[in-house]
């Protein structure tokens, strides 16, 4: 995420940049949005046909890294590029396909090795780098605009050249992390598995229970041919629900406004203050703030759950549409569309609180839900269409957006608010809670087939009602994970235990 959101930043800032609108022949409205649409398309075409594939069969490390590498030669090309606006595109277009690839596979990799305890806080790390790379961006971006005359072309150059800096650590550190314990069962490297699965749990029990859960869900997976394709998506009715709710969830994170505004900021800024070092300025000091209010999910996501950060944001975001709107629309111009004093501040506040509420739920939650309801089977191939389902509606609304914000004004933030009152209904009627469950628990949470025999103990109680089950526990099989130093066996006990009960619950 810290590739995006210095991208996001990185060319929010240019469009403020004399020398970078002079080189390229001072694009309008619909070459701007032409520019965004470009790194769109190559996000989605990425995600959708290229990510899964190497995240099953090269390992989620591989599918990260090899989208890192495509990032650092587009930012290279950008940088060069000629003055033929045609080049710019076609190297943001390139700096989509590697964040389509890597984009996906970050998520599912973190779930993956987190414990489900811990994994909406270790999870909202993965916005928090965005509003890290956001900030990066537009210190750099603000540090250029104060030298532009002695820097010249530079002022841009500089900047498109430090988005070489995050995919190059991100490479160099990817070799020091373990794989997936998952993946490496999926390819029958059980050994493997469990090297990687001690490096990351405090005890050896806490590894032989999840490697035993794993392998159950591996082998259900195996046993009813639901492995590893895109076929399970739309067959599976439980994941079909799914792919669905978290298609529309990642829709709804764009349809929030904050896609528009982090792109389109310096313009939207554009409306109340004049001086570009101030917009640049303001940029910078937002995405800072960015980085602590992303680290409010950090505490409480695991504390109050996934709905509560959801509902909360929707409203509050909704809110601060509505206020900005009425406050910019309804007071009077000084000329060349600038506004007094007070209510420059008054609009520089209200985007900030909106980032406020933005960040922990849209902003973090959608990232940590998706990533965490699907089955083993088809994650990577859900998590990436899922959240390239984030791109698909931002071309859009980048293609649109700087359109209506020219001719409209900040009319067009009524029509966030009322986006963000429908994904409030949304959440509060269709999406569950996911605190606290493990990743081979969530199949009963939405209705499907167990993968995995038993769960953990600390389970929450699952939603839906229960089955009937008998308590003749003198035919129960109890399953047995048995790890040594070379291998993992899995073995079932058929010793009868003890009838305490002849009690049938339904």
């Amino acid at each position: 995420m810290n590739l995006y959101g210095y991208d996001a930043a990185a060319f929010n800032a240019l469009q403020g940049s004399a020398n970078w609108r002079e080189h390229f022949h001072h694009p309008d409205p619909n070459v701007i949005g032409s520019v965004n649409t470009a790194y769109t398309i190559g996000c989605v075409i990425s995600g959708f046909f290229v990510s899964a594939p190497i995240s099953n069969y090269l390992g989620r490390r591989w599918a990260m890294m090899i989208g890192c590498m495509f990032v650092i030669v587009a930012s290279f090309l950008a940088a060069f590029a000629p003055r033929n606006i045609g080049a710019f595109i076609g190297a943001k277009a390139l700096v989509g396909i590697g964040q389509g690839i890597t984009l996906p596979a970050g998520p599912v990799y973190i779930s993956e090795i987190t414990p489900a305890k811990t994994r909406g806080a270790v999870m909202s790390f993965w916005q928090l780098f965005f509003s890290v790379g956001n900030s990066m961006g537009f210190i750099v971006a603000f540090a250029c605009s104060k030298k532009a005359e002695q820097l010249g072309n530079w002022d841009w150059k500089i900047v498109m050249l430090c988005q070489m800096i995050a995919p190059a650590f991100i490479v160099s550190s990817l070799w020091a992390c373990p794989e997936s314990p998952r993946w490496y069962i999926q390819k029958n490297r059980t050994e493997e598995a469990v090297a990687a699965l001690t490096r990351i749990r405090n005890t050896r029990e806490e590894v032989d229970a999840e490697i035993e859960q794993i392998q159950l869900a591996v082998a259900f997976e195996q046993k009813n041919n639901i492995s590893g394709s895109y076929g399970p998506l739309w067959k599976d009715p439980s994941v079909r629900a799914r792919l669905i709710l978290a298609i529309l969830m990642n829709v709804g994170q764009q349809c929030t406004g904050q896609g528009s505004l982090n792109n389109y900021s310096t313009i939207i800024f554009q409306k109340v203050f004049k001086d570009n070092d101030t917009i640049q300025l303001l940029n910078a000091l937002n995405a800072i703030l960015g980085i602590f209010f992303t680290l409010t999910a950090t505490f409480t996501i695991d504390r109050f759950g996934r709905r509560f950060l959801l509902l909360t944001g929707a409203v509050g975001m909704s809110t601060c549409m509505l206020v900005v709107a009425i406050l910019v629309t309804n007071t009077p111009d000084l000329g060349e569309g600038m506004k007094a004093q007070p209510v420059a501040i008054g609009t520089v506040f209200i985007m900030f609180l909106f980032g406020f509420f933005f960040k922990p739920s849209w902003g973090a939650t959608v990232w940590v839900w998706t990533s965490e309801i699907f089955s083993m089977n088809v994650r990577s191939q859900a998590v990436a269409m899922s959240t390239q389902a984030q791109n698909v509606a931002n071309a859009v609304l980048l293609q649109l957006f700087p359109l209506f914000l020219a001719n409209e004004g900040f009319y067009a933030m009524y029509m966030f608010f009322a986006m963000n009152l429908v994904l409030a209904f949304f959440v509060y009627f269709f999406i569950p809670e996911t605190k606290g469950k493990t990743l081979e628990s969530m199949d009963i949470l939405f209705g499907g087939a167990n993968h995995a025999e038993d769960t953990t103990p600390d389970d929450p109680p699952m939603l839906g009602p229960e089955p009937t089950v008998s308590e003749t526990v003198g035919e129960k099989k109890t399953t047995v994970a048995v790890v040594t130093d070379d291998k993992t066996e899995v073995k079932v006990d058929d010793t009868p235990l003890e009838d305490k009960t002849n009690v049938i619950k339904g």
